[in-house]
């Protein structure tokens, strides 16, 4: 079941881009761990669903498939459209200027970066005012535009399938399951061990990222 994304950024669904916007910088700031102590756990999960929330109502496009479909977002969302990073920017520049840590970030966005290659930390690595510059290990800097040209680099996905002599000649349908979704690949007839079948974009159904899922086939 669909998300209410609407009831997470507490706006009415006629809300304009605008007041959507507003809302979440505003909740980004009430639901920072350093001004919930004692609940940070509680604060870090309330801080995931307006990011996934938002990821996906602020972005014109997005916004307008989840009206008609009701489809559900990912983390991630936030990095993929200039128009939800830009407001990403703008909040940490409010944390930075409320003296707010960043490194609660590193929790909340660590998995789905990791999974991209990314090896850096939310933790501020000083500059000027205003200026808002993160570490890459050991100790180099990365802004805020290189983190998200990391974030939107596709991924890929590798999976092994055993198939029969006979599904080898004839060609065969089989279901992938991946993160709880069902996928059904095709292998072509004539294939041999060692061949490759590569599924364009398949990691956008399951994973809701962009990245394609490569089967390497063995024929026993």
């Amino acid at each position: 079941m669909a998300k209410d994304y609407y009831r997470i950024l507490d706006v009415p669904r006629n809300a304009s881009d605008a007041e959507i916007k507003k809302s979440y910088r505003k909740l980004a700031m009430q639901y920072h761990p350093d001004r919930n102590p004692g609940k940070e756990k509680w604060a870090n999960e309330k801080f995931k669903e307006i990011n996934e929330a938002y990821g996906i109502l602020g972005d014109p496009q997005k916004r307008k498939q989840y009206d008609q479909f009701g489809t559900v977002g990912n983390i991630g969302d936030i990095f993929g459209s200039p128009f939800t990073t830009t407001t990403f920017e703008e909040m940490m520049k409010d944390f930075g200027g409320a003296g707010l840590r960043f490194d609660f970030l590193d929790d909340i966005f660590g998995d789905f970066l990791k999974g991209r290659g990314s090896s850096f930390s939310f933790r501020s690595f000083g500059g000027r005012p205003g200026r808002v510059r993160f570490e890459v290990w050991p100790g180099q800097e990365i802004n805020l535009d290189e983190i998200f040209s990391q974030a939107r680099r596709p991924q890929e996905a590798h999976y092994e399938l055993a198939i029969s002599q006979e599904e080898a000649l004839q060609g065969v349908k089989k279901i992938l399951k991946r993160r709880g979704k069902r996928l059904e690949v095709r292998i072509p007839a004539g294939v041999r061990t060692g061949n490759v079948v590569r599924y364009r974009n398949a990691l956008q159904t399951s994973d809701g990222l962009p990245g394609d899922i490569l089967i390497k086939v063995i024929v026993k």
